[in-house]
């Protein structure tokens, strides 16, 4: 028969948690990682926001006989990736950080470029490897964290699935 251990939660981890109520959401035991989990979030901040102002840019800039559907398309997305950034701003509020907005560090941090293209092709391309660049950042991400948090790892889950589906969606407007 094989030796099992009792499942019974730590007593001493939940009476830490106790203390430090200014701490919010951070206790004790969430571990030497919450540092590198706010800068991991803090660049997909930063990745989110760039990609508000690439869609948006493209939303009101796009021409030409497919535009009208395809901007507001676009447009779509640009919201998306707001509810995105607030989500992950919101996040690191709960860690105990402070997301970083600064204009100036936005485009450095962000892992998808920005783009002023013109051309409507060009556009959606632009916006196509941005969002594969986002799906393949956050899936590294997912897996960085496993099970150091969770809960950011669901909440990263989450907007991954949001990125794929908006890199289908940008794939078949570019085979239309």
């Amino acid at each position: 028969m094989a030796h099992t251990e009792p499942l019974e939660l730590d007593q001493k981890a939940l009476d830490r948690a106790r203390q430090n109520l200014g701490d919010g959401a951070v206790t004790p035991s969430s571990g030497p990682y919450t540092e590198a989990i706010i800068r991991l979030l803090n660049d997909a901040l930063a990745t989110e926001l760039v990609c508000v102002l690439r869609y948006k840019r493209h939303h009101f800039t796009a021409k030409g006989l497919a535009s009208p559907a395809v901007a507001d398309e676009f447009m779509v997305h640009a919201n998306a990736e707001a509810g995105h950034g607030d989500r992950l701003a919101e996040r690191i509020v709960q860690l105990g950080g402070e997301p970083d907005f600064h204009p100036d560090k936005l485009l450095a941090r962000s892992h998808a470029d920005y783009d002023e293209s013109l051309d409507l092709q060009a556009m959606i391309k632009a916006n196509l490897i941005a969002e594969r660049v986002a799906v393949e950042s956050y899936r590294q991400m997912v897996h960085l964290i496993g099970d150091k948090d969770p809960t950011t790892r669901r909440l990263l889950e989450e907007i991954l699935s949001d990125e794929e589906e908006h890199a289908d969606e940008l794939s078949d407007l570019l085979e239309s």
